[in-house]
């Protein structure tokens, strides 16, 4: 087995067919399709199911995932190393993301380490929920996560960034009390906008409630994977939601109004990373991070 081998692989399970694949490379779909066939011969199972067009991992080709994504993930980080004795003038960084943490404080950062080391691509993603993004960077998917993380995930490590609040979103018009606070008991009764469960917002969201009044049924109005559409949505008065502070302020830029919680509602937000040698784009965009908490 050799990294070219692993590459295809990767590239089959990322791109869905071995055609499409093989243009990513690029290289000629036959020969994508020798290299992965002499690779389950020499490991004596097949990788993926073929249906028709289509390709589907098999519980073989699932165990080998992580360890090829690692194994690739390994030599970028030791070619890096040695780019890294000349300067860090080329190189990629992956980094995912919760997309409420994408306003503030990745943007800055990302802002920068790109003033910095221009010649550096970064490749942003955003996971499906909290939990990815300890997911991605354990997968090799990705070589920085940054979440609401604060215990250290096995086999990673953490670097702590600071704690970010999160404030109420109301509709246009909603009284507030002199001190601008919302209690959040009252925020219950609000019909409530919300992203679906095991997102971070919704898991915040519902923690605070708890606290406030074990007992309480609160409404929920409308659920979204569209995070773009919640403060739309309180706007048109569908009901209020919870944002983190840099999001809110912006939508109180468009009229809406917002309030801190009280009691106070505030996440951690962590930069999770392999406990090995990161590359040196990596490595400088964690020095970054790290010496500007917020």
């Amino acid at each position: 087995m050799d990294l070219r081998q692993a590459s295809y692989v990767v590239a089959v399970v990322d791109h869905g067919t071995f055609t499409a694949a093989a243009a990513s490379i690029p290289v000629s779909q036959p020969a994508l399709s020798q290299a992965v066939a002499t690779l389950e011969r020499e490991l004596g199972a097949e990788l993926f199911h073929r249906l028709g067009r289509q390709v589907r991992l098999s519980p073989a080709g699932e165990a080998f995932l992580e360890p090829a994504r690692q194994m690739l993930r390994d030599a970028e980080v030791a070619r890096a190393a040695v780019a890294d004795v000349v300067g860090l003038t080329s190189g990629r960084l992956d980094v995912v993301a919760l997309s409420t943490l994408v306003a503030e404080p990745l943007v800055g950062l990302v802002g920068r380490f790109r003033r910095m080391h221009p010649g550096v691509l970064v490749r942003i993603t955003e996971p499906e929920d909290a939990d990815a993004v300890v997911g991605d960077v354990r997968s090799g998917a990705a070589e920085l996560g940054l979440g609401d993380v604060d215990e250290v995930p096995a086999g990673l490590a953490l670097d702590p960034l600071g704690r970010q609040a999160l404030f109420a979103v109301l509709p246009p018009g909603t009284g507030l009390a002199d001190d601008r606070r919302l209690p959040v008991a009252r925020l219950a009764r609000f019909p409530l906008i919300t992203t679906p469960r095991g997102t971070s917002s919704r898991r915040l969201l519902g923690q605070a409630l708890r606290l406030a009044d074990p007992d309480a049924d609160p409404e929920i109005g409308v659920v979204t994977q569209h995070r773009e559409a919640i403060v739309p949505l309180v706007m048109a008065g569908a009901g209020a939601a919870i944002l983190p502070e840099p999001l809110a302020r912006a939508a109180a830029a468009l009229g809406a109004v917002i309030a801190p919680l009280s009691p106070r509602l505030e996440r951690p937000v962590a930069l999770v990373r392999r406990s090995g040698p990161l590359s040196p784009a990596a490595e400088a965009f964690r020095q970054l991070a790290v010496g500007n908490p917020f």
